[in-house]
């Protein structure tokens, strides 16, 4: 028997099956609507010729996918089990506080190591590039010249400049920096669980307000729960604040008039919240759950996480100091945009505030395969210069930099020499991540590139690496192992060992 009945104005009669913490929902009847967002998103024209054919692929949604995560899992309902375990805990007297976390902001694509951080000024043109390389705050330190605000806050920020890893796909390259594994069968869904949902395994002790592993809007390759279950998945935002439109809810609308297509503005949200409550208790769909499931009802439509997405309740100072640039649109379908995703990052700086654990930010494309210097010039780099240094000077001044580890990276660098199209190509021989906070010293840099930035020449690190200096941050123990479908035992990480470099 399901543990309750929906009846939906897009959908027909749904069915609530609460296995774990993330529901189940099937559909009975009803189809959506044909102006539905996922439709635009899995047939737009557009999208069958943006990009590489990887990057295209990345964009191939699955409308199945979005609604067996379904409304309630969004909104709260994903929560309960862990919320169960928060009162074991209690119950055995341990601690649920919620000191330590980390930010990663994942810059999907693969961002150009000469472009950005690993700058090879004394190089061959074909090689070094359009840009030039700029001094910084640190004597010995030299970063892209287009990123002039970075330059000046390098003593609150480190770099490392020798990570590599074999994989030249996008998605397959998202799974082994998030999981620490290689990738499955399947480009699309990892098959080790991603770092934020080892997060969720091990840190039942939450707080009771907020979920442990936040995904700001929408899961990635990589990102997924695989063997340990949906219980640990991440909850996603689905509203994005870096959108225009009305506040949404991926893929479904309990009552009409609740748009699920897009955000307009943050009062929206707020009035999302008190359309879905007041929804919710009129319709009497909380008789089949239990005082878990509602406490995680109330998570999401309860104070705390008002405070936390109203961005309208930051100062404007601290909104505009991270920037409102709007989306770079890429003038040829052969080139990525750009998201303005900076808003992402002051939202993942509240949800860290408010006791999220691990949030994981999609700054997304760096795929520069084409005309790339153009698009790092007026898309990328001053979008990511004014948004990370917002959020490295903001977690300073709040006094949480030495408890949030902040790790910006993505899933391969590019290639050393420019293409015949002025981009660079697909590159996992090396590449370069901005790391700070969470006890990481500024001002360094860890290993060391070539001379034309093709291969590490110097301390070579792994993104296992990266993520045993994030698990000893976060307190993982990471030789906890857990088994997948088959009941094989696997390690949280398997190999890596943290970057003491950094700290020292």
């Amino acid at each position: 028997m399901p543990d309750a009945l929906i009846a939906t104005p897009n959908y027909g009669t749904m069915e609530l099956w609460n296995y774990g913490v993330r529901p189940w929902v099937i559909l009975h009847a009803g189809q959506p609507r044909p102006n539905h967002p996922l439709e635009h998103l899995m047939n737009s024209e557009r999208a069958s010729r943006l990009g590489c054919a990887d990057f295209r692929r990345t964009l191939a949604l699955s409308r199945r996918g979005f609604v067996k995560a379904g409304f309630l899992g969004m909104a709260g309902l994903s929560l309960p089990a862990l919320l169960r375990a928060e009162q074991a805990a209690r119950v055995a007297g341990k601690s649920v506080s919620r000191e330590k976390s980390v930010i990663i902001l994942w810059m999907r694509g693969g961002p150009s190591q000469h472009e950005t951080w690993d700058p090879k000024p004394g190089a061959p043109a074909e090689f070094r590039g359009a840009f030039g390389a700029m001094s910084t705050k640190v004597p010995g330190i030299q970063i892209c010249d287009l990123l002039p605000r970075s330059a000046r806050i390098m003593d609150k920020w480190s770099i490392i400049r020798s990570l590599h890893h074999s994989d030249a796909g996008h998605s397959r390259g998202d799974q082994i920096c998030f999981t620490g594994y290689p990738p499955g069968q399947s480009d699309s869904q990892n098959y080790y669980p991603s770092c934020g949902s080892i997060v969720a395994k091990q840190k039942q002790h939450l707080n009771e307000k907020m979920p442990a592993y936040v995904v700001i809007p929408r899961g990635m390759p990589g990102t997924g729960a695989a063997y340990l279950g949906s219980k640990y998945a991440a909850l996603e935002t689905g509203a994005d604040p870096a959108k225009p439109g009305p506040f949404s809810v991926p893929d479904f609308a309990m009552a009409e008039g609740l748009s699920v297509d897009r955000i307009t503005d943050r009062k929206n949200l707020m009035l999302g919240f008190d359309h879905l409550q007041r929804e919710a208790d009129n319709t009497g769909q909380f008789d089949a759950l239990d005082q878990f499931q509602r406490q995680a009802w109330e998570i999401v439509t309860g104070g705390e996480a008002r405070k936390a997405f109203d961005l309208d309740a930051e100062p404007a100072k601290i909104r505009d100091r991270y920037g409102f640039m709007p989306e770079f649109v890429a003038p040829t379908p052969d080139r990525c945009g750009v998201p303005a995703w900076s808003q992402r990052i002051l939202l993942a700086r509240r949800l860290v505030e408010s006791g999220v654990r691990l949030v994981t930010v999609d700054c997304r494309w760096w795929d520069t395969h084409v005309k790339g210097y153009e698009t790092m010039r007026d898309g990328f780099l001053p979008r990511w210069d004014m948004a990370y240094t917002a959020l490295i000077e903001d977690l300073h001044e709040r006094g949480m930099l030495d408890s949030t580890m902040v790790i910006a990276w993505g899933e391969f660098g590019r290639t050393p020499k420019v293409n015949t199209t002025g981009g660079r190509d697909h590159w996992p021989g090396v590449f370069s991540a901005a790391v700070a906070g969470g006890g990481i010293r500024g001002g360094r840099v860890i290993g060391a590139s070539d001379s034309i930035g093709g291969e590490p020449a110097d301390n070579p690190k792994s993104p296992q690496d990266v993520l045993a200096t994030m698990y000893r941050h976060l307190g993982i123990d990471t030789s906890a192992q857990y088994e997948d479908h088959t009941g094989r035992p696997h390690p949280v990480l398997a190999s890596g060992t943290p970057i003491d470099e950094l700290f020292t």
